[in-house]
């Protein structure tokens, strides 16, 4: 019983510290690099390094691209910019899949762990706060709409899993990951992408649909690189900032992953 009320409490404050921080702006900066910070520190652990040189890439990177966008209020320059960091952080996502799938272990030798701090972490948290700026105008309810769907894909995907689940996704990384989960997190992704549609009137209900899939499958995605990740540093989560719950990095990493395809879908349309 403790154990769920703890739980329940760090989970509502997250959520709580999310809801608040997307009413201004600012505030979103502000909680996403702090958010960041701590994942990266997470994720420094879990790849064994040592650097102090990603907090200051990180930091570098993220004020860079948040002056540009929400202070200077231009997009001379940005656009590029933004186009050629999605190129190169889309370019180590689909390693990390390959690694995922066709490595017994991800390389992690020190050219490699650079480029996954920089390019797969630092470079995710500042396409979040890319898409809350959508069309050069801050809408953080297309932000928000891709927390619930990540949110509703997690839930719902356990609970199928729990109760329907037969086949196994990938046993070897994540045991309790099952193909019914999968689906049925993706069925009520995209059942919860009409009310967001509804309710939000941001996008259409086909674009939201549209996202519900990336994020399930990409977020799926990268929940299963960082399990990779942790079983690869024997640990259980990646952090206990959030007793009840692991790391904060456990927390986003399905989001993480998906939010450079979730600007690029939002880029296209």
């Amino acid at each position: 019983m403790k154990e769920i009320l703890i739980r329940s409490f760090t989970g509502l404050l997250y959520v709580s510290l999310l809801m608040v921080s997307l009413l201004n702006e600012h505030a979103l900066i502000i909680l996403f690099f702090i958010f960041g910070l701590i994942c990266m520190g997470e994720f420094k652990k879990l790849i064994g390094y040592k650097s102090f040189w990603p907090y200051v890439i990180f930091t570098l990177m993220y004020l860079i691209f948040g002056y540009w966008q929400f202070f200077m209020k231009t997009d001379a320059g940005l656009s590029a910019a933004t186009r050629i960091l999605q190129v190169i952080t889309i370019f180590v996502q689909l390693l990390l899949i390959k690694d995922l799938f066709a490595e017994k272990r991800i390389p992690l030798f020190i050219s490699k762990r650079f480029l996954l701090s920089t390019f797969y972490l630092s470079s995710a948290f500042v396409f979040l706060v890319l898409i809350a700026n959508y069309n050069s105008e801050y809408n953080p309810f297309i932000l928000l709409g891709a927390f619930i769907l990540v949110w509703v894909n997690d839930t719902f995907a356990f609970l199928v899993g729990k109760n329907f689940g037969k086949q196994k996704l990938f046993e070897k990384i994540s045991p309790k990951k099952t193909v019914e989960g999968f689906i049925g997190g993706l069925f009520f992704s995209s059942v919860a992408s009409y009310f967001i549609a509804t309710f939000t009137e941001t996008l259409s209900f086909n674009k939201w649909l549209i996202l519900a899939i990336i994020i399930s499958v990409f977020g799926t995605l990268g929940d299963l690189i960082e399990s990779k990740f942790k079983r690869q540093a024997g640990v259980k989560d990646s952090g206990v900032i959030m007793p009840g719950h692991g790391g904060l990095l456990d927390r986003l990493d399905s989001i993480i992953f998906a939010a450079p395809f979730i600007h690029l879908f939002l880029e296209i349309i």
